[in-house]
């Protein structure tokens, strides 16, 4: 992973402006009215072949001096301690007033690199006004307008030269990242794995500090366990739990080949497991879902089919994960999920000939076609796997451009049927021949 870049400022100066223009999607919603980003985001930005992770950290305002104060301190001490450089921006046409010297202050409490951005300079005239924005003692200004990108390209060429470089660690053996939320049992089940108290647990939700790298060789299994690191204790408010914990699953994911994710059967498979699945599946991991603390669970013959039916409606389209019941104090189905996880890697590096593959989808598709368009039809010739790290799929036919998402995920289905994809997330790809 090419590092993490965090977005930091007052309300309404354009956080989510400029991150959606870095990531290029519109993710992060944008108005007028201050504090519309109640929720943490998250997204990939490449820059000259160098890719990075940007967070947008922007909160909504409370009325009230303190409670304002205390929620700044939170959302900016977080940025500063899990990322890489700092983009702290300011609001030309507003000046420099007292909430940007607070955030000045705590950012000048890091070694971190911090990029002041003086935004909403649309004109020549307005370039005069920004150095005004030098007296709060940073070095690196510029001034941008995150709605149009200008100065936007001057800033990325800055900061590439500062981001670390891909961290993966190369391994001849399978890695996978455990994640979850603070205290659903990520380092229990590492202990009762391999047999000792390898990591520190206890009930404080975010003991584990950094993510660690375990080797297991045991039982006919070899790989590398990634335990994600928690939050530390002093950050206790929910809000900035999943902010934390996220952070900590993106670098733990993206150096992993299968993510376990761990949540707890009692809580339930909630909207911070979601977010953090989607982060899996976003990164084109292989995914195995393991209910924790089943043992704790009061259940009937019907319980299991019923979670998993829940489960899988959360996680649609992508339905076919494979889901474990364990208790890790009771060390139940504990090696159950390594030998799926480890089904998961070897199908996800899988690779299919090109005729096999053809022999099989060509019938079911002139059987099933795709759906006319104003009266055209469309043809699909010929099919072959992409060269790629995880299952990818092209599809060449005369009229790409009018297949629509259902058929392809009609097509996705029969692949994932026939070569047993499950927990492998797949990409279909319609081309020109």
């Amino acid at each position: 992973m090419g590092g993490i870049v965090a977005i930091v400022g007052r309300p309404n100066v354009g956080k989510s402006t400029l991150f959606n223009r870095l990531i290029q999607k519109k993710e992060a919603i944008v108005d007028e009215l201050s504090g519309v980003t109640r929720d943490r985001h998250y997204g990939k930005s490449d820059w000259n072949g160098k890719e990075f992770t940007v967070i947008d950290t922007g909160g909504y305002l409370k009325l009230g001096d303190d409670v304002f104060q205390k929620e700044i301190d939170k959302q900016v001490i977080l940025a500063i301690e899990e990322s890489d450089v700092i983009l702290f921006i300011v609001d030309v046409k507003d000046g420099i007033n007292g909430m940007d010297e607070t955030i000045a202050k705590l950012l000048h409490k890091t070694s971190k690199p911090v990029f002041v951005l003086v935004n909403k300079v649309d004109n020549s005239k307005l370039i005069k006004s920004s150095n005004e924005f030098y007296s709060l003692g940073f070095d690196n200004l510029f001034c941008i307008s995150s709605i149009n990108g200008q100065g936007s390209g001057e800033v990325l060429d800055s900061l590439v030269k500062l981001l670390p470089e891909n961290d993966f660690i190369e391994s001849p053996v399978p890695k996978f990242s455990v994640i979850g939320r603070p205290n659903s049992g990520k380092s229990s089940f590492i202990n009762a794995l391999i047999g000792e108290d390898r990591f520190i647990v206890t009930d404080v939700a975010g003991t584990t500090r950094d993510s660690l790298y375990t080797r297991y060789n045991q039982f006919g299994f070899e790989f590398d366990l990634i335990d994600t690191a928690g939050i530390r204790k002093k950050t206790k408010i929910s809000e900035n739990v999943e902010f934390y914990s996220i952070l900590r699953s993106i670098r733990a994911i993206e150096n992993s080949d299968v993510s376990i994710l761990i949540y707890d059967s009692k809580r339930g498979f909630d909207s911070q497991d979601q977010n953090i699945f989607w982060l899996a599946s976003k990164n084109k991991k292989g995914i195995v879902i393991l209910s924790n603390k089943w043992d704790l669970v009061e259940k009937d013959q019907n319980t299991t089919s019923f979670i998993k039916d829940k489960i899988h409606e959360k996680t649609s389209p992508f339905i076919d994960i494979p889901i474990v019941f364990i208790s890790s104090t009771q060390k139940q189905r504990i090696f159950d999920a390594i030998k799926i996880a480890m089904e998961v890697y070897e199908k996800r590096k899988q690779k299919i000939p090109t005729k096999k593959l053809n022999d099989y989808i060509l019938p079911i598709i002139e059987k099933t076609p795709p759906p006319s368009n104003k009266g055209k039809y469309i043809k699909i010739k010929f099919s072959r796997q992409l060269p790629t790290p995880y299952p990818q799929f092209a599809f060449y036919c005369n009229l790409p451009q009018y297949i629509k998402d259902p058929y392809k995920r009609f097509v996705e289905n029969q692949l994932r049927k026939e070569y047993d994809l499950k927990g492998v997330p797949i990409d279909i790809f319609f081309r020109k021949k």
